[in-house]
């Protein structure tokens, strides 16, 4: 897509009144609608047809479904495709089988569904679809690979009681599991996750990643202590601010004060309250996403002494948050999603002695 060009759109949804009003909201966003669908096998012969810049993809369709149609278009035509996903918890789990099959993010249904009402989402929505336009799929972006391929990372002498900050936007879930899926207990992190997600949504996610890592891995709530080997994820909704350290435990506090940057939990808000308070060795992560979110986190982990690693353009959905952290100057390492559990990990190996 050319910076001059507009943005092309898909639009997919079983109901004509629902891609009415979805068309007209992007079409008012700038966004160009050339062709929609109303069940997921029409979507993949409109997708190859048009050749869009992203596809907006309802979950629940009669015939071939969102999952499907995700699947089969990763497969033959890869698109950008934004997930429209009813607020419940059987829209979480559906969504993050669409990730999961190749889908870069999703947007939450108000209320379970989109309606002439919803004027007050429409500019999110509209933000949301220019951002996973500009995402990498394919051979080597999001969705490129239907399960992991584990990062070998031998044994070594790890500093003691570490800390890791994990901070991703767009894209986010297939590189937050592809992270805890590659990292080594015998590491002993607390691990901190902070992915902008709305509430009912992260709970879920908290149980994925608890599937596929060595860590335990629960949804954050108030007051809760983080010991190694252990992982929360911020609740949709609230901020997460660590408030205490003792004794190799992480307290954390949720906190409703007002989003940054347009969003709650802010990964800014949880890493600059972790350096603030952690006297021990602490490691920061920047992942895929939009915005600036984590860039003046990653400032204050590095004035404590902390280790930043951020995510390469090349394996981000969307270079933006990346791109703010590593021009603060306080990136040590960028690196591919594949080569960011190792550095993480030697970035706590103990230095033999002289």
């Amino acid at each position: 897509m050319s910076s001059d060009a507009a943005t092309t759109a898909v639009v997919v949804d079983d109901s004509n009144f629902m891609r009415i009003v979805i068309g007209d909201i992007l079409e008012s966003g700038g966004i160009e609608v050339v062709a929609t669908a109303s069940d997921g096998a029409e979507a993949v012969r409109v997708v190859e047809q048009h050749d869009p810049d992203v596809v907006t993809m309802d979950v629940e369709m009669p015939g071939v479904g969102g999952i499907e149609a995700v699947e089969r278009i990763m497969a033959t035509h890869p698109t950008p495709i934004l997930m429209l996903s009813a607020h419940t918890e059987e829209g979480a789990s559906v969504t993050f089988e669409a990730i999961e099959r190749g889908a870069v993010d999703f947007f939450t249904k108000p209320g379970g569904e989109i309606s002439a009402g919803m004027a007050r989402f429409e500019e999110q929505l509209v933000e949301q679809v220019h951002s996973v336009a500009k995402s990498s799929v394919g051979p080597d972006g999001v969705g490129s690979s239907p399960g992991h391929v584990h990062t070998e990372i031998p044994a070594a002498d790890f500093e003691a009681n570490p800390t890791l900050v994990v901070g991703a936007s767009t894209g986010g879930p297939h590189a937050v599991e592809r992270l805890l899926s590659d990292l080594p207990l015998a590491a002993d992190f607390r691990v901190l996750v902070v992915q902008h997600m709305p509430e009912g949504f992260t709970g879920r996610f908290a149980e994925r990643l608890d599937g596929v890592s060595d860590y335990v891995v629960r949804e954050a709530r108030d007051a809760i202590r983080v010991a190694g080997g252990e992982a929360v994820v911020a609740r949709g909704g609230s901020h997460l601010r660590a408030s205490n350290y003792r004794r190799g435990k992480v307290t954390l506090e949720l906190t409703d004060e007002p989003a940054r940057h347009g969003v709650r939990p802010a990964i800014d808000v949880t890493m600059e309250s972790v350096a603030a308070v952690v006297d021990d060795p602490i490691v920061a992560v920047i992942l895929t996403g939009m915005g600036r979110d984590g860039a003046a986190g990653v400032e204050r982990v590095k004035a404590a002494g902390g280790v930043v690693v951020a995510q390469d353009e090349a394996t981000s959905a969307v270079f933006g948050m990346p791109k703010q952290a590593i021009e603060t100057g306080c990136v040590d390492t960028v690196e591919p999603l594949s080569g960011i559990p190792r550095a993480v990990v030697q970035s706590i190996v103990r230095e033999a002695p002289a």
